[in-house]
């Protein structure tokens, strides 16, 4: 397997503090990796330098083969990445279907009136609106698709987050915390729909979770944990659970906040 997503020596400071301090650790194509830590470790930070919100203080993030130092994050994402946010930023006033028609790339014409009329953005209009009803089946959502988003659930929202996601076409998913506050039945229910982008889809994915006892559970292939801004260690979820050194960090740390 081909490495997708490289971060070298990564640092982030602000002012005084380093939020991230020469973190390095790779991703494969078509892998399911966890990022973990106890709270305050830098793990939204690093997310955040990857996808080009942040300036990076020191390092390199290469995606595809490219370094992304002097990219927007529109670019990076141009690259084939999509990221989610702990909490979800859906347009409330909208439907969750027109959620899920926005993101996907490459669908707006310089010549707004001449591609309503254009049979080719037609055919692709219905392509979107055919891949949206897809993805809200595979969530197991579809009547929920003329719901505002306003009136969805904590745990509604993420799917619906994660469908959005999924409609950009991205060739990796940065998830960051993808079911913080969602009961344990439909926790478990969207990491099996996860599970299956990658076995079924090829996509990558490169998961934030800080309840490490279940991210454990999740049928992820490699996890990288941090702490203190470092990489503390990275390897199979077997390794990870019986690292004294990640016991340590978790016991040390619960009373820190995440930035």
């Amino acid at each position: 397997m081909s490495i997708i997503l490289t971060v070298d020596s990564l640092a982030k400071d602000f002012g005084g503090l380093k939020a991230v301090d020469g973190l390095s650790f790779t991703v494969e194509e078509g892998t399911m990796v966890g990022l973990i830590g106890p709270n305050g470790c830098g793990k939204s930070t690093t997310f955040n330098c990857i996808s080009g919100l942040l300036e990076k203080t020191a390092g390199e993030v290469h995606l595809f083969g490219t370094d992304t130092k002097s990219l927007r994050p529109d670019q990076i994402h141009s690259l084939g990445m999509t990221r989610t946010f702990q909490h979800t930023r859906l347009w409330r006033e909208m439907t969750v279907i027109e959620n899920l028609l926005i993101p996907p790339r490459k669908q707006f014409q310089p010549n707004v009136i001449k591609s309503l009329f254009s049979p080719k953005h037609r055919k692709a209009e219905e392509l979107r609106i055919q891949r949206a009803w897809e993805v809200l089946e595979l969530l197991e959502i579809p009547h929920m698709a003329h719901n505002l988003a306003s009136e969805l659930s904590g745990g509604q929202s993420k799917l619906v987050d994660i469908g959005r996601a999924m409609m950009g076409q991205s060739k990796i998913l940065l998830l960051d915390e993808p079911v913080a506050g969602v009961a344990g039945p439909l926790a478990e229910r969207i990491f099996k729909y996860l599970r299956r982008l990658v076995n079924e889809d090829g996509i990558t994915l490169l998961i934030i979770e800080h309840n490490m006892e279940f991210i454990l559970q999740a049928g992820v292939d490699k996890i990288v944990v941090m702490h203190q801004g470092k990489l503390l260690m990275e390897g199979t979820p077997q390794q990870v659970k019986n690292s004294t050194a990640v016991k340590e960090a978790y016991l040390g740390d619960d009373d820190e906040e995440e930035e």
